[in-house]
């Protein structure tokens, strides 16, 4: 594997015969019709006629291990469960791929080699990203969304952390992604990274008690709330939400919505960013200052750009020019929105 990723003997082997199985109809129910298959950073992904079924690679990385079938099948409940929250129609339930007598299948008898999320395929054109591009996006559609995720939040786990703890958190959180950044592997300006961090310090010491006055209203939140996660259906469903670390779904709402307000930004569409956050406020009550919004995208788009360049760190991808293009983009939009 690599830098930063490992897996076990004989796992990328498996992981290649299964992925070979899976990319035959014949290997599902009713024989879905024609299989595209999509790797991702952590998995692959299935889509046939009417699901997406989601297998996860064998490896261990940060803050994941993988490795092992059982760990496997219990991270697909976790993701099952905690997506339900948001999309409960589309994440339909963990599927075994059982050894038979005509080879890998889904949901046969069998011994398991390996379990799938299988889901509802949602439909390309009504993602929030693909809907910016083509400018279709209403604003009967963002009402709807705005609904669904701030009554989420009002219902969501409080955590109830103290000032300091929320504050140490974030610092401490910039620090590591700051070191990150500056690994001389992925060939970052140093100098625009310290001061994008500096920055955002020197607005932790000037605002601390706007910070402290959140901590009690940080909630385990989605955890990446992106367009390319949103699906513009009657009832929107939100999905992929970051399932492997409780750690780093703790959020303030606040935060969460700007997250979403920098990604619609960096898509030409920041209004939509500012409606949901607009219907957040009035539905819940939410009061927090304004000055708190630009601090929260600064601070989002420093880890992005940090998510992008880990992407460096696995060889199974060979674009690298891509995704240090995409940390350079979030780096100059963490500088902006100080």
């Amino acid at each position: 594997m690599s830098a930063g990723i490992t897996a076990p003997d004989g796992a990328r082997e498996q992981l290649a015969a299964t992925v070979a199985a899976l990319r035959r109809p014949t290997a599902y129910p009713e024989a879905e019709g024609p299989v595209e298959a999509i790797e991702t950073h952590m998995a692959w992904v299935f889509l046939t006629e009417e699901h997406a079924y989601k297998l996860k690679k064998p490896i261990r990385a940060r803050l994941i291990d993988h490795t092992t079938v059982e760990a496997r099948r219990r991270a697909c409940y976790t993701e099952l469960e905690l997506n339900r929250r948001l999309a409960a129609p589309v994440y339909r339930a963990v599927v075994p791929v059982a050894e038979t007598k005509h080879g890998l299948r889904v949901e046969e008898t069998g011994p398991p080699v390996d379990w799938l999320v299988k889901m509802r395929r949602l439909p390309r054109d009504r993602m929030l990203d693909a809907c910016i591009e083509q400018e279709t996006v209403e604003r009967a559609h963002v009402d709807r969304l705005g609904a669904k995720l701030s009554d989420f939040y009002l219902d969501a786990e409080s955590v109830r952390w103290t000032g300091d703890e929320y504050r140490s958190r974030l610092t401490a959180n910039l620090d590591a992604k700051c070191t990150s950044l500056k690994q001389p592997r992925y060939n970052l300006d140093s100098a625009a990274i310290q001061a994008v961090v500096e920055g955002q310090v020197q607005w932790l010491d000037e605002h601390g008690p706007l910070l402290d006055n959140r901590a009690d209203r940080v909630v385990d939140a989605h955890g990446d709330l992106r367009p390319e996660h949103i699906c513009l259906t009657d009832v929107p469903m939100v999905i992929d939400c970051l399932e492997f670390s409780r750690s780093l779904r703790l959020l303030d709402p606040l935060s969460e919505l700007a997250f979403l307000n920098l990604e619609c930004r960096r898509l030409g569409a920041e209004w939509i960013g500012n409606e949901v956050l607009a219907y957040y406020r009035q539905r819940t009550g939410d009061d927090a200052p304004t000055a708190l919004i630009p601090f929260y995208e600064s601070y989002h788009a420093l880890v992005r750009a940090a998510i992008a360049v880990w992407h460096l760190d696995d060889a199974t991808f060979d674009d690298a020019d891509v995704w240090r293009a995409q940390a350079e983009t979030y780096l100059r939009l963490a500088q902006e929105r100080l």
